[in-house]
């Protein structure tokens, strides 16, 4: 039977098979078309995941960088992440408020192998990718409203800079027992502002000092009188500096990490760390003064970033160790505001991609 087969297809009077071969051409090209079609999908989806990673790259930059400085960054990514052909950035654009956004496109000639028969050397293959970044905190301004308690204690802001892996101290919050013998406790706190100067030396600048007392005949005029949970009525004489100032003011736009550290020498836990998640709730906070803050879930990190509204005042505190929690706030004794500045910054986060 086979070599009937083979016989018939060899025979030199017959027309079937140079028909066959005929035949087989546009099948055979059918086929290679296919095959180089799932390549340039392939291709322009690697293309596509090399220009998602070059954009959002360009969005971590340092928010002074030129459009032509994230074009050469925008291309070095592409490539880094298999890119092929050229990505180009045609718009990189930050608004009055903050908000930037960016879109971007690549395009590459992809060789063919079997569609060259049908003399289709490339097929393109563009792809494009835009990003919206929101703004997010870049400085925060620190007032203290009421510290009290018979141990002393201080509340440290630490700020880990972009590449740096140690948080170095930008802001402390010391409070002094003044020996007032009452049940709450009163005393002195101290806010201070720690920079760096050109030396790398620290530099500490007062920014509120508060001294809390119990009223007395010796309560000065005009002083607002408050009344404790136990009753006890108190007064607190604020001092700004400069006088007309409003608090700690707190530059974190070079920061990628925050965390709020709260040492208390006689309590237990000694050491309450917002990052900590067997510490971090101690903590309580709220968006509102209408609302009062509210204690942070047990085993919790706390994103401070995301803590501090923006444009607008948050209400925070702390239980210094003295009772357990979880606790009603009446019980902290550690209470300041933090109004939150946002704006265009490097830190990866808030971008979405939106193409």
């Amino acid at each position: 039977m086979l070599s009937s087969a083979t016989h018939f297809l060899r025979s030199e009077g017959g027309s079937f098979a140079p028909l066959l071969v005929f035949l087989a051409v546009p099948i055979i090209t059918a086929v290679g078309f296919s095959v180089d079609y799932t390549s340039a999908v392939q291709t322009r989806s690697n293309e596509q995941a090399a220009l998602d990673a070059g954009i959002l790259s360009i969005t971590t930059m340092d928010t002074a960088s030129t459009k032509a400085q994230r074009q050469v960054v925008l291309q070095d990514s592409y490539k880094a992440n298999g890119g092929q052909g050229t990505a180009t950035l045609n718009t990189f654009d930050v608004s009055a408020n903050g908000t930037a956004t960016a879109q971007a496109t690549a395009s590459y000639s992809m060789p063919t192998v079997f569609m060259q028969i049908a003399r289709i050397t490339t097929v393109p293959v563009a792809v494009a990718s835009a990003v919206t970044k929101t703004p997010a905190l870049v400085a925060a301004n620190f007032k203290v409203t009421g510290v009290s308690g018979y141990w002393n204690k201080k509340m440290t802001l630490y700020g880990t800079k972009f590449g740096a892996t140690v948080g170095k101290p930008l802001m402390t919050i010391d409070y002094t027992y003044g020996g007032t013998g009452d049940p709450k406790g009163y005393g002195t706190t101290i806010v201070n502002v720690l920079t760096t100067d050109s030396a790398g030396r620290t530099v500490t600048t007062m920014a509120q000092k508060q001294v809390c007392k119990l009223v007395s005949s010796s309560t000065p005029a005009g002083a607002v009188i408050q009344t404790d949970r136990f009753n006890t009525k108190y007064y607190c004489v604020d001092t700004m500096y400069p006088a007309d100032g409003a608090g700690a003011n707190i530059d974190v736009s070079q920061m990628a990490g925050l965390y709020l550290q709260m040492d208390v020498p006689s309590g237990n836990p000694k050491k309450l760390m917002s990052n900590d998640p067997n510490t971090s709730n101690r903590l309580y906070s709220s968006a509102s003064k209408d609302v009062p803050p509210v204690e942070i879930a047990t085993g919790q990190i706390v994103d401070i970033f995301g803590l501090v509204p923006c444009s607008e005042t948050g209400y925070q505190a702390w239980e210094d160790g003295g009772n357990p929690v979880p606790a009603p706030v009446s019980n902290a004794d550690f209470f300041y505001n933090v109004t939150g500045k946002c704006d265009f910054n490097k830190r990866p986060s808030n971008t979405v991609l939106t193409q």
